[in-house]
């Protein structure tokens, strides 16, 4: 089952503080056994506008909060939430609530991965040296560590692979931790550990592999 996906998520605990919401989008190659159980690989991007995390450039800013570019003039910086997730699931479909086949049903699933999330720094007009290159890696917050999903949601599989699709509950949880050397706004190391969450709602649209074609019968 070849899986392009898209979700709304809301950020939990640690990551609330940093972003607002964001969307995620992707997609997972997975394989379905006779029995229903599922193993695959899934990876998404995950990028929003919302930065809650005020006070990274007060050390480089006006007493009114803007940042001279190099002209005199106020820079044109803009900020971002950039990120992706990378899991191996598991998990199983159980048909019920009157399926079409036993393809289809709820569909249940965990997985194991790895998230990393960051500030992304643009300044379009190219006027702020003090944001650029290997400067911006001093605010942008590079963060990452393992996480753990579990989804919970239902899978549908026409019987004539015509519409085939899925949707559910996706909840995330990682034990992150900055990995910058050195934030030039705090003028230390962050070493703290973190707990991020992610809560959404997932939906996709599944392309189907079928190993055996159904055998086909002909009556005179």
């Amino acid at each position: 089952m070849i899986t392009p996906s898209f979700a709304y998520q809301i950020p939990g605990a640690d990551l609330a503080k940093r972003y607002g919401n964001n969307l995620n989008v992707g997609g997972s190659i997975a394989y379905k056994s006779k029995t229903n159980w599922i193993i695959g690989v899934e990876g998404y991007f995950i990028f929003g506008n919302d930065i809650r995390e005020s006070g990274i450039f007060d050390s480089i800013s006006t007493n009114q909060g803007y940042i001279l570019g190099t002209g005199g003039t106020y820079a044109d910086v803009r900020t971002y939430e950039r990120g992706y997730h990378f899991s191996v699931k598991a998990g199983k479909v159980f048909p019920v609530l009157h399926p079409p086949n036993k393809n289809s049903g709820v569909l249940v699933t965990g997985a194991v991965g790895f998230l990393q999330h960051k500030i992304r720094i643009e300044t379009p007009s190219g006027d702020a040296p003090q944001l650029s290159g290997a400067y911006a890696e001093g605010y942008d917050r590079r963060t990452n560590g393992v996480s753990i999903t579990e989804f919970l949601g239902y899978q549908y599989l026409s019987n004539h692979s015509l519409i085939n699709f899925f949707g559910g509950f996706e909840f995330v949880q990682a034990f992150t931790q900055n990995r910058r050397s050195y934030n030039f706004d705090t003028m230390m190391q962050d070493t703290s550990k973190r707990f991020d969450t992610l809560n959404g709602i997932r939906v996709g649209w599944i392309f189907t592999i079928y190993q055996r074609k159904p055998r086909e019968v002909y009556y005179n």
